[in-house]
């Protein structure tokens, strides 16, 4: 099944993470107050076998700028061993649906490795195209 993530998910997508990002990269009570107070970010999670199996998180961006909001897809994780379900494909498609409906946005955005083939042809197959961007970083 995938639905949206609700407080109650805290500690399974703290393991996720673990997973996907390493160690220490958040800690359980951050992801506690992320779900309660972080409108800005919608949370979309599969479960699979009685737990999660993984979870896609969208940034909704606003400004001044434009008219209308877009979101960016910053997180897309499945484990190991739920892999090749569409899992991943169904809760992006769940994101989209809840951004579109709530937050009027027009359009997705989202980064990924160069190397990352698996999920570029993901990507593709749900109708994200490459553009001609280039991301810069400054470490503070």
């Amino acid at each position: 099944m995938v639905r949206q993530a609700v407080l109650e998910d805290a500690e399974q997508l703290w393991l996720l993470n673990e997973q996907f990002n390493g160690s220490g990269n958040t800690s359980l009570e951050s992801i506690q107050d992320s779900l309660l107070h972080n409108r800005q970010e919608v949370v979309v999670v599969a479960e699979q076998e009685g737990g999660l199996a993984g979870f896609v998180c969208v940034q909704i961006k606003r400004s001044f700028c434009y008219r209308e909001c877009f979101g960016e897809i910053t997180e897309v994780f499945v484990t190991e061993r739920c892999r090749r379900r569409k899992l991943a494909s169904r809760m992006i498609a769940f994101a989209e649906q809840i951004c579109a409906d709530r937050y009027a946005v027009d359009h997705f955005v989202l980064q990924t490795g160069k190397e990352n083939l698996p999920g570029q042809a993901l990507y593709r197959s749900l109708g994200y195209r490459e553009e001609e961007e280039l991301l810069m970083e400054k470490v503070l």
